[in-house]
């Protein structure tokens, strides 16, 4: 009985369109089939990861692991059905990834009823439930659920300058810097609503990374300290955490950021979710010095600070950067020195 393994990177896009039926953009759909390998970072031995093309998994692991004998077991669609699989692990779990595992002949899907559950907490309003719960001394932020376009108005009104967001969105597509109305209105009308907040002076992103085991108890993992640009991602540190921890000492007394994180693990916002998830942070220029924004986002899916997580503990040697590159034919996770700015 195995774990079947898979990289479906177009999660966040499937859950905004909440559809069984559903076909990813080409760029997720070549994303996915470029980096199906990476679950082999986390995979035990004797799971299985699913991949559109072996060889091609196969050489993107050993760009990772030149000196690896061997390498995980990659099966296609065709060789599940010769597969006893007791449980899967996708990168996140939405209608459109747990419809075509069924389609697959894989049974040890999550329910109907839990992909729902995912799909609602995964709405940008939890984060906004869950943020004043983080509220403490040298913390900032504010979000609120608007249903009209009025009530975004007065956001900009009460803040100035302001970021709105749709309720599910992937890579900063879901993002503005100001009151598009027509774009406000779509979201709204196809959506419900959008999160209006604050637009404050980023100093850097980092994240959180945390997993919540099957008996609902929340494991810490470890720091994300990663670069994004209009909310996409470019590229994660790959360092130990007690050198991250110094970087964000610079910033911030890490009592706060131990704070934090226990509240984090202590809140029964996400009680009912169970596998991996991540808490985008910021530090952010405010009064002449630094605050911290403790919840920019929750993404309830491994993150790509899982995956520098898992190439952190795999003897990385020295501090290094993860980035996601795109040479206008495939996309591949290139590992680079690191130049401290």
């Amino acid at each position: 009985m195995k774990t079947l393994h898979l990289f479906n990177p177009e999660h966040d896009i499937a859950l905004a369109a909440g559809l069984s039926n559903f076909t990813a953009p080409y760029a997720g759909r070549k994303l996915r089939t470029n980096l199906a390998y990476l679950p082999a970072l986390w995979a035990a031995e004797g799971d299985v990861v699913l991949v559109d093309d072996v060889e091609q998994a196969v050489s993107g692991y050993r760009r990772l692991f030149p000196e690896a004998v061997g390498h995980p077991c990659f099966v296609t669609k065709e060789q599940l059905s010769h597969l006893e699989i007791a449980r899967v692990d996708p990168w996140g779990w939405d209608s459109a990834i747990r419809a075509q595992l069924l389609r697959y002949g894989v049974r040890a899907v999550a329910s109907e009823d839990d992909v729902a559950m995912v799909r609602r907490l995964s709405h940008r309003r939890t984060s906004a439930q869950l943020l004043p719960s983080l509220r403490l001394d040298g913390t900032v932020g504010e979000a609120v659920e608007c249903r009209m376009l009025q009530q975004v108005e007065e956001c900009q009104q009460r803040w100035g300058q302001i970021v709105v967001k749709a309720p599910w969105s992937s890579s900063g597509r879901g993002v503005r810097f100001f009151v598009q109305q027509g774009w406000i209105n779509n979201i709204i009308k196809h959506q419900g609503s959008v999160m209006a907040e604050p637009l404050y002076e980023k100093v850097m992103d980092f994240g959180m990374e945390f997993v919540r085991d099957d008996d609902g108890r929340v494991r810490y993992l470890g720091l994300s300290l990663f670069h994004a640009k209009n909310g996409a991602y470019i590229g994660n540190l790959l360092a130990a955490e007690e050198e991250k921890c110094k970087i964000m000492a610079r910033y911030l007394p890490l009592e706060l950021l131990d704070t934090v994180r226990q509240r984090i693990i202590d809140n029964a916002l996400l009680d009912d979710y169970r596998g991996p998830f991540g808490i985008d942070m910021m530090v952010v220029s405010a009064e002449g010095g630094y605050r911290l924004h403790p919840c920019v986002e929750i993404n309830l899916r491994r993150t790509m600070g899982h995956v520098a997580l898992a190439l952190s503990a795999a003897d990385v040697d020295g501090e290094r950067v993860m980035r996601i590159m795109y040479d206008g034919n495939s996309y591949q996770l290139s590992i680079e020195p690191f130049h401290a700015e």
